[in-house]
């Protein structure tokens, strides 16, 4: 005999559950956007009002040795010499390493000192290392279990990522899609939405303007196009697997060469103060933010891209503090403005499908990198790039900014494969 009353009372046990860790998670991600966007405005205004020193003050980049050596000493004295930086917060999350709260102090001061002292890096492997960091310590302050915790910490990321990009879409699902490449953890979606929306209000009502660029020409949906940009869509994947190649060769050049971190600080912040003198200006180092914007109104130089991979790889390589992703921006903004016009398509446009690639293919977030499009570039191009994210995607291979993230699925078939990007780095490599 079929039992109704059971029926029902597993619906409403069912639907009450929901509903409880709907109003959990609702809470959580609105604190934890709060906490985390006021950090991330006093992180963004921070870098910005010491660049602008260093910019009317072009000396300042001869004490990035002195700021190198106080970066491996705060990091000794912490006892977090071996720190994994962003791949830590990707542990977190997936094996539930800890991620202590100095993290975020860490990242904070040193990224500071990076970018002001002339060091070539971006902000948003600090972002997702001070959000994760201080969602994480919340999750052990209120006691919460394993997988509670881990949901927490993709929301801290989420948060401090929307309050410095003001891309609070990108920033739920990035959170959410860079910790596996094949799945999503679609129960973080909630936290995640509301800790990134949370924290890119209170970013922009305290002035921090959201990240944008405009495209001057966006062609017509036509097959001659489709075929330029499906063409050079291949390069700039191919492009974005150079670019990760490059980062980490020369990171472990100088692991393997310099093997005393306080001497290979120094010579890191020598090379770059040479290279910074040779390139006759400051245009790449810090952020690069102005180049960047200049590449969808001019055509870039076809140089740019290289000089400044090179400035990265070595700032990061030696031990400086920071960022892939706003440098993978210039390096595919101003290599999108150059090359593109060998392919017949306009600079300003071959400028976003640059950028987008680069960011997928070192990322391997193809979700993430078609809602950042539509978010920087609104959604008149949706077509054009989500072919851009599709093809980097695929023709980027097993490589990527973070060797702990893990490749569920293969991008070619539907086949699992469960394997870190680390494991295909070291088999590369023996």
């Amino acid at each position: 005999m079929y039992n109704y009353s059971e029926k029902i009372k597993n619906y409403f046990s069912d639907t009450w559950s929901s509903l409880k860790v709907l109003v959990i998670w609702l809470l959580a991600g609105t604190v934890i956007g709060g906490a985390v966007g006021i950090t991330g405005v006093a992180f963004h205004y921070a870098i910005h009002f010491l660049t602008g020193i260093r910019a009317e003050n072009s000396w300042i980049i001869f004490l990035l040795p002195l700021g190198g050596l106080a970066i491996v000493k705060l990091y000794s004295k912490a006892g977090m010499i071996n720190d994994k930086g962003t791949n830590a917060v990707i542990l977190a999350v997936r094996e539930n390493e800890h991620l202590p709260f100095r993290t975020s102090v860490l990242i904070f001061v040193s990224t500071v000192i990076t970018h002001f002292l002339g060091g070539s890096s971006g902000r948003e492997g600090a972002a997702l290392q001070i959000g994760g960091s201080m969602a994480a310590s919340g999750g052990r302050l209120l006691k919460l279990n394993e997988k509670e915790q881990k949901i927490l910490v993709m929301s801290g990321m989420s948060a401090c990522f929307a309050a410095l990009f003001g891309t609070p879409v990108t920033a739920s699902v990035f959170a959410i899609e860079v910790i596996s490449v094949g799945i999503m953890h679609y129960s973080a979606i909630i936290p995640c939405v509301v800790s990134s929306v949370t924290a890119f209000q209170i970013s922009t009502a305290l002035g921090v303007e959201p990240t944008s660029f405009s495209i001057r020409i966006v062609p017509e949906l036509q097959e001659i196009t489709i075929l330029k940009v499906v063409s050079f869509a291949v390069i700039c994947g191919l492009m974005s697997r150079f670019f990760c190649f490059v980062i980490h060769r020369i990171k472990h050049i100088f692991q393997g060469y310099i093997k005393n971190r306080y001497l290979r600080v120094l010579a890191g912040s020598c090379i770059i103060i040479v290279m910074t003198l040779v390139s006759g200006g400051q245009k790449f180092n810090g952020a690069g933010g102005e180049v960047i914007a200049e590449s969808f109104v001019v055509r870039s130089a076809f140089y740019l891209c290289i000089v400044k991979l090179l400035f990265t790889a070595v700032t990061l390589g030696c031990g400086f503090k920071g960022g892939e992703i706003i440098p993978a921006f210039f390096v595919g903004a101003t290599f999108g403005s150059s090359f593109s016009e060998f392919f017949g398509i306009n600079f300003s446009f071959g400028a976003g499908i640059g950028l987008i690639a680069l960011f997928c293919g070192a990322t391997n977030c193809p979700m993430a990198s078609l809602l950042m499009s539509i978010e920087l570039f609104g959604i008149e191009a949706v077509p054009y790039f989500a072919l851009v994210c599709g093809i980097s995607y695929l023709v980027s291979g097993d490589t990527g900014l973070y060797g702990e993230q893990k490749i569920m699925y293969s991008r070619r078939m539907p086949e699992f494969v469960n394997k870190t990007l680390k494991n295909k780095k070291n088999k590369s490599e023996n």
